[in-house]
């Protein structure tokens, strides 16, 4: 069962063939260069028009951003670090009781993306969980570390409360009323992918993640201020994303792309590995109710525009989403009108 995992305490030399990339298929490292405008957002001010044209602007020019003075504690942020790291270092039996390649189970630990359908797989280890509510979920999260619900469950609530605010913003930049965007999502789900990225041999001929798209409405991603591994597809290239002290990167995930009637695009990303030391990011995904009708508000549909997408449920786009492989044709193509 420990070779079902890559954090398994095993050194690789060299890289083992099921995570080989086909030649035309691989991260291209030397062609990537930093991107130096990420919008960085401070959203703890007082001008609330200035903080929603702002995010506006990085939703339709990146499709996603950085946010700084955020309000969720740098204390809660550590004890979520110290969380992740302690327990990718517990002993592989350990781990692996929590092992599963079910998708639809509550939580797991896993590896790659998709193990039972992709053909190349990904260097990366992750617990998945879902958040909300928490007196639903916490029960079958893991004890070991023994703070991890306490510590995990702060950071939940927190984070969640940042992510209603930001989908505030996102609504008022669309020129609607502030909850409007909420109020279509319903009463939103909430996952979160501890993600652990260890050393890896050569990185040049394998991902992390492959480039992908969030089924989610909004990814609140924490990243590693240690080691940088995000990249973002820009205008045709892929560019790195410096860790930002502080902050947390928020990108846009397909059903915001479908509510907003296209104008704000769902960003491709993908994660990147080193051979010099592991890495870690913490993902948390706001999700619309399984039941929520997810289609563009009628104020949106102006000047003769028609709805770019179908009707939908979330239920029916993740399932759709988890029969295929991540890096195949973005999933909202199949919603298209």
């Amino acid at each position: 069962m420990a070779g079902k995992v890559i954090s398994s305490g095993i050194q690789y030399t060299t890289l083992p063939d099921s995570y080989v990339r086909p030649v035309n298929d691989r991260p291209n490292l030397s062609q990537v260069s930093e991107c130096n405008d990420v919008p960085v957002i401070d959203i703890g001010g007082p001008d609330r028009g200035l903080i929603s044209r702002q995010i506006g602007d990085a939703c339709r020019h990146y499709g996603f951003f950085q946010v700084i003075n955020h309000g969720v504690p740098e204390e809660l942020v550590k004890k979520m670090e110290q969380v992740g790291r302690e327990f990718f270092q517990l002993p592989v039996e350990e781990k692996m009781k929590l092992y599963s390649e079910d998708p639809t189970k509550t939580m797991r630990l896993s590896t790659s993306f998709n193990v039972q359908k992709e053909q190349v797989h990904n260097w990366r280890d992750y617990l998945r969980l879902h958040c909300h509510p928490l007196d639903k979920y916490t029960p079958e999260w893991p004890s070991n570390p023994s703070f991890f619900k306490e510590y995990v469950g702060n950071y939940c609530v927190a984070v969640r409360e940042l992510g209603m605010r930001i989908l505030e913003y996102i609504s008022e930049s669309l020129g609607l009323e502030k909850e409007r965007i909420n109020t279509i999502l319903g009463e939103q789900g909430q996952h979160m992918a501890i993600n652990h990225y260890p050393v890896c041999p050569e990185p040049e001929l394998t991902y992390g993640l492959p480039g992908h798209t969030d089924p989610n409405a909004l990814t609140i991603l924490l990243q590693d201020t240690l080691v940088s591994g995000l990249q973002v597809l820009k205008d045709g290239k892929w560019v790195a994303i410096k860790p930002c002290p502080n902050a947390f990167v928020i990108n846009i995930g397909d059903q915001l792309e479908a509510v907003s009637n296209g104008e704000y695009k769902s960003v491709w990303h993908r994660a990147v590995v080193n051979s010099n030391q592991p890495r870690m990011s913490i993902a948390s995904f706001l999700c619309p109710s399984n039941d929520s009708q997810l289609s563009a508000p009628n104020e949106l549909i102006k000047d003769g525009s028609t709805r770019v997408f179908k009707d939908f449920t979330y239920t029916e786009y993740y399932k759709k989403f988890w029969s295929r492989n991540l890096d195949e044709e973005h999933c909202l193509e199949f919603f298209k009108n």
